[in-house]
């Protein structure tokens, strides 16, 4: 089912009649994550609030020995800019709930963090004695603030980040063919090490945390890691047109998010919020609808169609479904690998954008065969179309039949503040629409609960409920969004008044 299927079930969300409040249980929340948020501490010292042992901060703070091609698309700005986070914890928690009202809060753990240090060949207490004290007493500081106040915690596993023992990003960016630690592109020492580490969090923390995601957005390390890093996203090891290695870390990704699985599903044996399910297990996906350009032209349409498959069903179809399809010709190898099959819990959407394809003659990538019919240069991002939301959790309904959660959804204030609360309500306003109509959407998290630290972005994109200062005390100042976000956690419903102000178009 592809892109054609996805238009005709679009529906006239302006007609739509009014819909009920949301369902009981429903987690209106908002997420952050551990390397954008946690350094730039007030009085902590920065050995202590940075985390130095990533292949991101690793790239971030080695300016000169990074490509000037590559370098051109950082602002630079120093990991001390970063809000704080892993200092201030208590005051944005206390702010979650008694500001904004939220039930929930999606966060990650940081691997590098947990284990700073090679586990090769570590188990048992072995392994316990290799993990760092100092940040498992963090994370057990901050989960059980989250539950003191109600909230509970959605807990990403992997963030992108990986430990510069398992990759070095800086050595891999300067010459991946004679790199040593190459991450993904060593996937049986990658899939048996994040498993390890997986497993032990997983136990470490299952009396605290049931709703986990094993990675965040797998094609936003692929893409701008090994095939166009750029102004929109750098990843490490940001090299450009590697398809082979792309193709091997997509395949990768597919097979460890079901290692992942397993080790936390075989650890987790606690159930923290008595619902009688000790771990419940996802992932958090970035599903664009992609529309053709010009839709009668037929090149615009099959590429629409070939770049949906690539951001969208290649890789769910892999981590749900257990059916892979390694060449990327867009025909299933064989029947669903038992290994792969069934490890999906429930699936987290990630929506900011749809995409719009203009195809071509020629194929920009033949190293895709059959699936090369377009332009990646021409894709059109950032629209503000909350039926696009709509459409993805409706394709994602039909095709996976998984409980959902809308893991990531938001916009940069930093053109105008008043966008916040403008996305934030007509997105959970179609959101609402969605499960009345039959979707089965568990929980709202709006990106994000603070201004990030947003990649090669630095401090420079706003996408917070609360505006973070630049200066020595990182004070957090609420957005507009913050009082209509209130509204609506009161009123487990987007008050009326709300829809008027920012409606759905």
């Amino acid at each position: 089912m592809r892109l054609r299927v996805l238009v005709l079930t679009v529906s006239c969300l302006a007609c739509s009649p009014a819909v009920k409040p949301f369902p009981d249980g429903f987690l209106f929340g908002a997420s952050i994550a551990g390397f954008q948020v946690d350094m730039g501490c007030p009085t902590l010292p920065a050995a202590q609030c940075e985390d130095r042992r990533s292949d991101w901060y690793q790239l971030l703070t080695n300016r000169a020995q990074v490509s000037p091609a590559v370098a051109a698309h950082f602002t630079w700005d120093p990991p001390s800019s970063a809000p704080g986070h892993w200092e201030l914890y208590e005051q944005d928690f206390a702010r979650a709930k008694d500001e904004l009202g939220l039930g929930a809060l999606r966060l990650s753990i940081e691997w590098s963090r947990v284990f700073p240090n090679a586990t090769d060949g570590l188990e048992g207490a072995a392994l316990e004695a290799a993990a760092s004290r100092e940040a498992l007493d963090r994370y057990h500081a901050m989960f059980a603030s989250l539950r003191a106040r109600g909230l509970t915690p959605m807990v990403t596993l992997n963030h992108y980040t990986l430990p510069v023992w398992i990759h070095d990003g800086l050595a891999c960016h300067q010459d991946l063919a004679t790199c040593t630690n190459r991450g993904w592109l060593d996937p049986a020492r990658l899939h048996r090490e994040i498993a390890k580490y997986a497993g032990f969090v997983a136990k470490e923390f299952g009396a605290e945390v049931d709703l986990w995601a094993t990675l965040n957005e797998p094609f936003a390390v692929v893409i701008p890691g090994y095939l166009q890093p750029g102004k929109d996203r750098v990843n490490p090891p940001a090299v450009s047109l590697r398809f082979d290695e792309a193709r091997q870390v997509a395949i990768a990704m597919i097979e460890g998010h079901a290692r992942m699985y397993d080790a936390v599903r075989a650890n987790d044996l606690v159930d923290a919020d008595g619902n009688g399910k000790p771990a419940e297990i996802g992932i958090v996906y970035p599903i664009a609808p992609a529309l053709p350009k010009n839709p009668e032209r037929a090149i615009d349409r099959r590429g629409a169609e070939n770049v949906f498959y690539l951001n969208n069903q290649l890789f769910l179809d892999g981590v749900i479904n257990g059916t892979m399809d390694a060449n990327i010709d867009g025909k299933p190898d064989g029947p669903p690998r038992d290994d792969l099959v069934g490890r999906c819990d429930w699936l987290g959407i990630n929506y900011y954008s749809r995409v719009k394809v203009v195809g071509t003659e020629t194929p920009s990538f033949p190293q895709f065969s059959a699936l090369s019919t377009f332009d990646p240069f021409s894709l059109e991002l950032w629209d503000d179309t909350p039926q696009g939301l709509f459409d993805a959790i409706s394709w994602a309904k039909g095709r996976y039949a998984r409980p959902m959660y809308i893991s990531e959804t938001g916009v940069d204030a930093a053109p105008d503040a008043e966008r916040t609360a403008s996305w934030l309500v007509r997105y959970l306003t179609v959101t609402q629409r969605a499960i009345h109509a039959g979707a089965d959407v568990r929980g709202f998290f709006f990106w994000s609960l603070l201004d990030n630290y947003e990649w090669n972005h630095g401090m420079a994109m706003k996408f917070g409920l609360y505006a973070v200062g630049a200066d020595a005390q990182k004070t957090r100042t609420p957005r507009s969004a913050v009082g209509a976000y209130r509204q609506i956690t009161r009123a487990k419903d987007v008050p009326l008044e709300l829809k008027q102000r920012y409606p759905v178009e």
